[in-house]
């Protein structure tokens, strides 16, 4: 058994199962990716492969006695922007909606206290937020996070100017993390370099003032920035830095009793 899997709910007998709900903390962790073009160069499950790696890398360096349990990938995600590039999947956001309710309801049933949302795609960010509210509206005893792969402080400091502002899909930064942990899924000479179009002072694409948009408007391949110049020596610098952090991360919510949990007063009640 390789050593996360120990910590594979799915691998747990319900006996077992039931145990690990019990434990003071008890948290499982559900890695979602999703199936979509990454340009001409990378694999359709970029993302669930990122997010289901950092995370096993992540279990292995907590203290084996902390409560954290994984479930297996979720690779079907949200991403209605990359249609028009071939085999690009996404799922209706509703049915995402109700996808996570259908996991966190026995988990919150058995007694768990903790669910995190390890999300690897960026267009689903905002939907998994509303999901994790969801969920926590509906079962106020367990406390739902929903974590972006990439929010790590000083990440994206490693990637130089201008592709840390520009590069949004496929760009340095996720083929020099491919490179690292799956080069032979690399096809570099496929890789085309697609800087988005700027958009006017004081809007933008993602971050502050964003709008929707979709891939095939910003480019051509499917690529939003430039992959031109990835290494693998930058994909590991930029994993080191994806593990630690998630490992303090994880380390700090499992040595706390956060979110704060209470029996729910009439004032609570809408």
């Amino acid at each position: 058994m390789a050593p996360e899997q120990h910590r594979g709910l799915h691998h747990l007998n319900w006996p077992e199962a039931k145990s690990a709900a019990a434990c003071d903390s008890s948290t499982v962790v559900v890695p979602w990716g999703s199936l979509e073009q990454h340009g001409p160069h990378l694999p359709l499950g970029t993302d669930g492969l990122f997010a289901e790696q950092v995370l096993h890398q992540v279990l292995q360096a907590l203290p084996p006695q902390l409560p954290i349990w994984f479930l297996p990938l979720q690779s079907l995600g949200f991403a209605p922007e990359h249609k028009g590039f071939g085999v690009s999947f996404t799922q209706p956001a509703e049915v995402m909606l109700a996808q996570v309710e259908a996991i966190a309801e026995p988990l919150a049933r058995a007694g768990f206290q903790r669910l995190v949302l390890f999300n690897g795609h960026g267009g689903q960010i905002s939907l998994l937020d509303v999901a994790a509210r969801q969920v926590h509206g509906r079962h106020p005893n367990l406390g739902v996070h929903a974590w972006f792969l990439w929010d790590v402080d000083g990440v994206m400091d490693l990637v130089p100017d201008p592709e840390r502002g520009q590069g949004l899909h496929a760009g340095l930064a996720e083929t020099s993390l491919m490179l690292h942990m799956a080069p032979e899924l690399v096809q570099l000479q496929h890789a085309v370099a697609e800087p988005p179009p700027p958009p006017p002072a004081g809007l933008s694409l993602e971050g502050r003032c964003p709008g929707a948009w979709r891939t095939n408007a910003l480019s051509r391949s499917g690529t939003v920035g430039s992959p031109r110049g990835a290494t693998a020596s930058l994909g590991a610098a930029l994993h080191e830095k994806l593990v630690q952090g998630w490992t303090t991360t994880f380390a700090t919510l499992l040595g706390s009793s956060w979110p704060p949990r209470r029996s729910l007063e009439s004032s609570d009640r809408v």
